[in-house]
């Protein structure tokens, strides 16, 4: 039984150009994601999906229901692979994620998805103070530009300062190639 698992973070159709949030380089961090998830299936790995809704109908993302919340094609769950709903950029909060991981006794995560700055610092984080340890396919996760004190700060540099802190003290970091050219079937070292 493998000891560790990829889990995909809210790649979801709103994300994408037509969706009402799209990301910088999502269709790229989409392929890659999905060399990931086909890796992970052809080595007998789990593949654990989570699946953002909000909780309102009247939220202007994620609404129940609509096109935005479904898993893009590219990664869409294969049957038997869980998919864990989710209200809260943390993926462990009010979820079954946790319960679903221990279950399974696994260790450690890589971790793919979207968005870096929210959905995937706030998991890594929380998946690592429970105990996990956290790989990041970094170039299989995007975000967007945002905005602080009225300047401006591009999605690329978001990106960039989200990693640099997780990697700081909370997983390791792997491009796509360099996972699928490593250990893709071993577990990630511990932070």
């Amino acid at each position: 039984m493998s000891k560790h698992a990829v889990v995909v973070i809210d790649l979801q159709n709103e994300y994408l150009p037509r969706g009402k949030l799209p990301l910088s380089g999502i269709e790229a961090a989409v392929a890659n994601a999905a060399r990931i998830i086909a890796h992970a299936r052809d080595q007998g790995v789990p593949v654990i999906h989570v699946q953002h809704l909000s909780l309102s109908a009247e939220a202007p993302i994620f609404v129940p229901g609509s096109d935005g919340v479904e898993i893009q094609a590219a990664v869409v769950p294969r049957a038997g692979e869980p998919v864990v709903v989710k209200h809260y950029p943390n993926a462990f909060r009010e979820t079954s994620l946790k319960q679903l991981l221990d279950e399974r006794g696994i260790e450690s995560l890589v971790v793919v998805g979207a968005m870096s700055h929210m959905c995937i610092d706030a998991g890594v984080r929380a998946a690592a103070d429970l105990g996990y340890a956290v790989t990041v396919i970094h170039d299989a996760c995007a975000t967007l530009d945002l905005e602080f004190n009225g300047v401006r700060v591009p999605a690329a540099q978001v990106h960039a300062a989200l990693m640099a802190a997780l990697a700081f003290a909370y997983a390791s970091l792997e491009s796509t190639d360099a996972y699928l050219a490593g250990q893709g079937t071993a577990a990630p070292d511990s932070p």
